[in-house]
This record gives C-alpha cells, structure tokens and sequence, in this order.
C-alpha cells in the first residue's frame, strides 16, 4: 500500500510545503498520551519514506497546537496534503480564529495514501484536536490528556464535514475520530 504515491514523480519529503496528513486509523481519546500519539505520527511517516518530521495535530495540558510547528516556517511554508495540494496559505492562517476553513473538496489523506473523507474506513468524518478556534488548549477537552476513552470524558472535535479544521464541538472521549499529523520542520 503507498507503493504507487512514491513513484510518482513528487519526492517525499524535499518539496518546500508542510503535509497535513492522517494517521492510518481512526482513534478514540485514549491515545495513551500527546507523546504516543506523536510517536505514532513519526512512526507511519517513516514507514512511508517520509521524512519523520510529524507531530500529532493536537493540543494537551502540555502542548498548543499553534506553536507545535517551528517558529522559522509558520509563515513561509503552504500547508498541503500528502499529493501536494494546498489547503492553507501557511500554518499561521489556520489560527485566525475563523476556525480553519478548508476546502472540503480537497482530500485528507492518510499515511497510507486513503482520503479519510471518503473512505468508510473513518465512519466518523471527525478530527480530534483539543484546540480553540486559534490553536490554544482548550482546558478539560483533552480527553484526560489523550489518555481515557470513557465516555463521560469530553475533548475538542472538529468535523471535517463542516469545513471547518477546528470547529468548536465537544464529544465523548470514546468517539472514534480522525487524528492528523503535521509536518513541523523541515531537513536541511
């Protein structure tokens, strides 16, 4: 599986863009931790020749998700799926505060090269992402810090469907939801 994506002319991991991309699976809040859950990022970008320069999508007690991409590129570099196309201008312009428009019509893919919109795969087109609308942690909405998936627990959710990255919806830490991952820095 992927096989077809990296022969195909664009090489992974040199283009001056950052990916957006999903992990291979939907998960629910317990994600045994912000650092699993990064691990897992760094993990399936690796297994997929990409340069293992991802980060989970999320805010937690410790992490907000607006300053997880490096300072010097937050503003220079498109922020693109795994095909190239652009989704935002740079990393800054998710946290305008509008909550992240996107263009539903452009796909998320995940590592493993399946568009998580269309895919039955992810039945729920939502994102975890523990956020406000402008990237900060969003207090007790992080799933006890992506580590329980009871369901009396809440974090911060956006669908996809919506058009909005970080819309602003509560749910259940024992949803089953769409966790991206995004490239932070690049290589020299």
């Amino acid at each position: 599986r992927g096989e077809g994506r990296q022969g195909g002319g664009r090489v992974a991991g040199c283009s001056r863009e950052l990916n957006l991309v999903a992990l291979n699976q939907p998960h629910s809040g317990d994600m045994m931790g912000l650092d699993m859950a990064d691990r897992m990022c760094y993990e399936q970008a690796k297994a997929m020749g990409l340069a293992p320069n991802y980060r989970a999508f999320i805010s937690s007690h410790k992490q907000d998700l607006v300053y997880v991409v490096y300072p010097g590129i937050r503003e220079t570099l498109p922020v693109t799926n795994l095909r190239g196309d652009v989704m935002f201008r740079n990393w800054q312009s998710i946290f305008n505060g509008d909550g992240g428009t996107i263009n539903t019509r452009i796909p998320i893919y995940s590592f493993d090269g399946r568009d998580v919109l269309a895919d039955p795969f992810w039945p729920q087109k939502s994102i975890w992402h523990g956020s406000t609308s402008t990237g900060l942690r969003a207090m007790d909405k992080h799933c006890e810090t992506w580590q329980t998936d009871h369901v009396s627990v809440t974090g911060q959710s956006s669908s996809l469907i919506s058009g909005l990255l970080l819309g602003q919806q509560t749910r259940s830490c024992s949803n089953e939801h769409i966790v991206l991952c995004i490239e932070t820095h690049k290589n020299p």
